[in-house]
């Protein structure tokens, strides 16, 4: 990670630059995003985890992966690597890592044991994890050796694989290096909380096999033994520093290359950067001070005087589906220093302030159960509180309301952004979004934690500088959408008129319009075509079709689900046939016709409606399809009925107008056929039930869907949708899609999961209800239409020649089907039915002569 931030500087820094990188990596993935590395286990998928790949495109960057560097002769400036390719430098930097470390005990070369550091790793332990449930009938016993971060996600990893978990610390508490002895006391009920078995106090001593030959129990340093059928080391990690030693650079007592503040090694023409690199004595493990490194030594090679300086980073938890996060003098060893703290063990809360002897300046943080205040107050680390620590560690958490950053204050760490940045990012480069601060500053976009620091920030400075960010909808309506949502379901209001009248001025445009229509539908205040509210409707609702480039029209009924029966695909085909219809597979799993006519979309719906199918709503913005796989009905992977659930969230979904478009997908494993965190609702199967993803798009700015919440039932599953979906539509601006949605929202996915899944603003009963009524009321578009001879008259393309059609439709055979007519065609015809049949005659004729 440190090396790809170093390219991605330099090239940032110097865009023009003349200089040449070549990075050299033993492992056969591109460099990925090892932070998150317990997130393969949602996916499967070392993509997933994949960093900017621009990087690797750039002409002058040349990556070699797979190929690990053998030695560094300083004399001739020259690595080597093992397959014996040799590359010159005038500059070499050591970016090499750091290793898992594995105790030595008897037993540790059985098979059936695992670190826990690369993708190798994960996907190794996965894989045994499968085989060893095969063999055995039964779920896998897992020990996990070692109690802090890395071994707390081991054993989540292992919960996730079906296996049971035992965590084995030889401390006397969790995260002992991050958490004082409540906060571990507290992080365990939360642990054992989730079904994982700890144990405390105790080391694993010895490692004896089963009878196959497999590792079969662990005997523990306090006499006691545990069953055990797979085992994780996860007790820390070692420089990798060989390279380094065999070339004679000065290594430090403690292993790591010994590095001043420009990281420079005791070779002037050679760096080191990131967990392999020795300052002071300590080798650092985390993402932020390797990534100040790359940061250091790419201005340096561009002529700055950047210094390395480390500084607090703070830890917290992840993907383990706890809350963690400290940050200081956890255990107020500095001289005076005082401790505050709060205690809910019914709600399994503990926060805890440590400050110095006059009780102002705020030194280290406790933060177990809820992290709220934690991106709040570690940037104040080493500065005054400015508030009572009682009040601001209070269940309300209050008392920090007024507080400010100094603009030197670090509110990224990761990134090592600090608030004047931000606030530079507000006011001299124009951001006004969430998401436009992060791609200015890159704040926010490697853990997250800091994105409730960064909104507060960005809020604050626009309200002092008087910048007015208007949120009205258009000229005529001076609010938000979601303002506008709530005051017509709150007052009842039915039509365009009553709204206008009651919050806007003027006739409204073609973005009040529009959006107040989808508001009314959602609503389910008329259908799309009633009334006045026919002539609100975008093009493609208008006609409840899509409009392609000739004029025509696209029909695509639903398919649930991807299924279809027999008869309706029989009466699908005889309607293109008839009509002369060009026909394909959408990348939804539907069958869609092209080229229908105006006046003959009411008899083609006619003679779908009549076997069954209905408006698939290709056209609104609102449910689109929910993609799937076969799951476990008929595939031999599938652990989950992945087609049923995807034809019954559908159905209850169909229908829903909502800001934008929305897509789900369903997978019946882990393997992901159905592409499902690329959607805006992913779900993916578990062997307990269903992994559930929200906010990821395709389209012009790609975005994984984030894990929501794991392992649910049916109802359950179905409830958090419920929330999410609605919640989405009530306060998404008009054309925001789920992912910006869910970044740009106060608190980020971590607020959300907490108004989803807990119920944190007491909502819930509210969102479910309203989705339900969505439910109870819905009516097949189409179908009503075609009851209602008023609507059915809206069909007719020319009003004073109802039987008249549109003479400059042509169409050009070409394989075996029609398309629209260019103008550099030389044979068109204006029947699409007698160029299908030049085409079928063409194709005939082609088959023919091959024969």
């Amino acid at each position: 990670m440190t090396a790809h931030r170093l390219v991605a500087g330099l090239r940032s820094r110097d865009p023009e630059g003349g200089w040449s990188l070549t990075v050299i990596g033993d492992e056969p993935h591109e460099p990925y995003d090892r932070v998150h590395l317990s997130e393969w286990f949602d996916a499967r998928d070392a993509q997933a985890l994949a960093l900017d790949r621009g990087v690797w495109d750039d002409p002058r960057v040349t990556l070699v992966a797979g190929d690990a560097v053998a030695s560094l002769d300083r004399t001739a400036s020259v690595v080597t690597t093992r397959s014996g390719r040799q590359v010159h430098y005038d500059r070499a930097v050591l970016a090499t890592g750091s290793w898992a470390w594995t105790p030595r005990a008897e037993g540790t070369d059985l098979p059936g044991l695992f670190t826990y550091r690369t993708l190798d790793d994960v996907e190794r332990l996965a894989e045994w994890v499968r085989l060893r449930e095969r063999a055995l009938g039964r779920a896998v016993r897992g020990v996990v050796v070692g109690g802090g971060v890395l071994g707390l996600e081991a054993a989540a990893a292992l919960q996730r694989l079906g296996a049971e978990a035992t965590v084995v610390e030889f401390a006397d508490r969790l995260m002992s290096v991050q958490l004082d002895q409540g906060g571990g006391e507290m992080l365990r009920l939360l642990i054992e909380d989730l079904g994982v078995t700890v144990r405390t106090g105790a080391g694993a001593h010895r490692f004896l096999p089963a009878g196959d030959g497999s590792v079969g129990s662990v005997e523990l340093t306090d006499g006691s033994a545990l069953p055990t059928d797979v085992v994780v080391f996860s007790v820390g990690i070692r420089p990798r520093d060989r390279v380094a030693r065999e070339a004679g650079l000065a290594i430090g007592e403690r292993g790591g290359v010994v590095v001043g503040e420009a990281c420079q090694t005791s070779d002037p023409g050679v760096w080191a950067i990131g967990e392999c690199a020795s300052v002071d004595g300590v080798c650092a493990g985390l993402v932020a001070p390797g990534n100040d490194m790359a940061d250091v030594v790419v201005d340096r090679f561009l002529g700055g005087e950047r210094v390395h300086r480390r500084a607090d980073d703070g830890t917290k938890l992840k993907g383990v589906g706890v809350e963690a996060a400290s940050f200081g003098d956890v255990n107020a060893v500095s001289a005076g220093a005082l401790e505050v703290s709060f205690v809910d063990p019914i709600h399994r809360r503990f926060r805890k302030l440590v400050l110095s002897d006059d009780a102002t300046t705020l030194l280290g943080g406790v933060f177990v159960g809820d992290i709220e205040l934690y991106s709040a107050l570690r940037p104040l680390l080493g500065r005054p509180l400015g508030a009572d620590p009682a009040a601001v560690i209070a269940p309300d958490g209050e008392g920090l309301a007024d507080t400010e950053l100094p603009d030197e204050a670090v509110v990224c760490s990761c990134n090592n952004v600090d608030a004047g940045t931000v606030r530079s990012a507000v006011t001299e480069r124009g951001c006004r979004t969430i998401g436009q601060v992060k791609e200015c500053t890159t704040a926010g976009t490697v853990c997250g934690s800091c994105v409730p620091a960064l909104t507060k920030l960005l809020n604050a400075e626009l309200s002092r500088a008087g910048v007015t960010v208007s949120d009205a909808l258009c000229e005529h309506f001076a609010m938000s959408r979601a303002t506008l949502y709530r005051l017509v379901r709150e007052e009842g209001l039915r039509t365009f008129t009553e709204v206008v009248a009651a919050h806007g001025t003027g006739r409204g445009c073609a973005v009040c319009r529009p959006t107040v229509a989808s508001i009314l539908s959602t609503l389910r205040r008329g259908h799309v075509l009633e009334g006045e509210q026919a002539a609100l409707q975008d093009t493609n609702d208008h006609v409840m079709a899509n409009l392609q480039k000739n004029g025509t029209y696209s029909v695509i009924p639903r398919m649930p689900g991807g299924e279809v029966r027999a008869d309706q695909l029989l009466e699908f085909a005889k309607v293109a046939d008839d009509f002369g219809l060009y026909v394909r597979v959408t990348g939804g799993q539907r069958l869609a016709m092209f080229g229908a006519r105006l006046d003959q979309l009411p008899e083609i719906w006619r003679r779908l409606t009549a076997v069954g199918f209905e408006s698939g709503h290709a056209y609104g913005k609102s449910l689109r399809t929910v993609k799937t796989c076969v799951g476990r009905t008929w595939c031999r992977f599938g652990v989950q009925d992945s087609s049923a659930m995807a034809v019954r969230l559908e159905l209850r979904y169909r229908g829903l107008r909502s800001p934008h478009k929305i897509k789900f997908g369903v997978s019946g494993c882990a393997r992901e056929c159905a592409e499902a965190r690329g959607k805006d609702v992913g779900i993916i199967a578990t062997h307990k039930g269903w992994n559930l993803y929200v906010g990821g798009n395709g389209g012009a700015q790609p975005a994984h869907a984030q894990l929501l919440a794991e392992d649910l039932d049916d109802e359950t599953l179905v409830r958090y949708v419920d929330r999410f979906l609605m919640l989405y539509v009530q306060e998404a601006d008009r054309l925001q899609r789920t992912a910006p949605w869910v970044a740009e929202r106060a608190g980020g996915l971590d607020e959300l999961r907490r108004v989803v899944v807990e119920d944190s603003l007491g909502i819930a009963d509210q969102l479910e209800a309203a989705m339900a009524e969505h439910v109870r009321d819905y009516e097949d578009e189409w179908g009503a239409t075609l009851a209602d001879p008023a609507k059915l008259r809206k069909f007719t393309p020319f009003v004073n020649a109802p039987e008249a059609v549109d003479g400059d439709l042509a169409f050009v055979p070409e394989r075996g089907q029609v398309r629209p007519a260019d103008e550099g065609d030389a044979v068109a015809y204006p029947d699409p039915r007698v160029a299908r049949d030049v085409a079928l005659l063409a194709a005939r004729v082609e088959l023919e002569e091959a024969r």
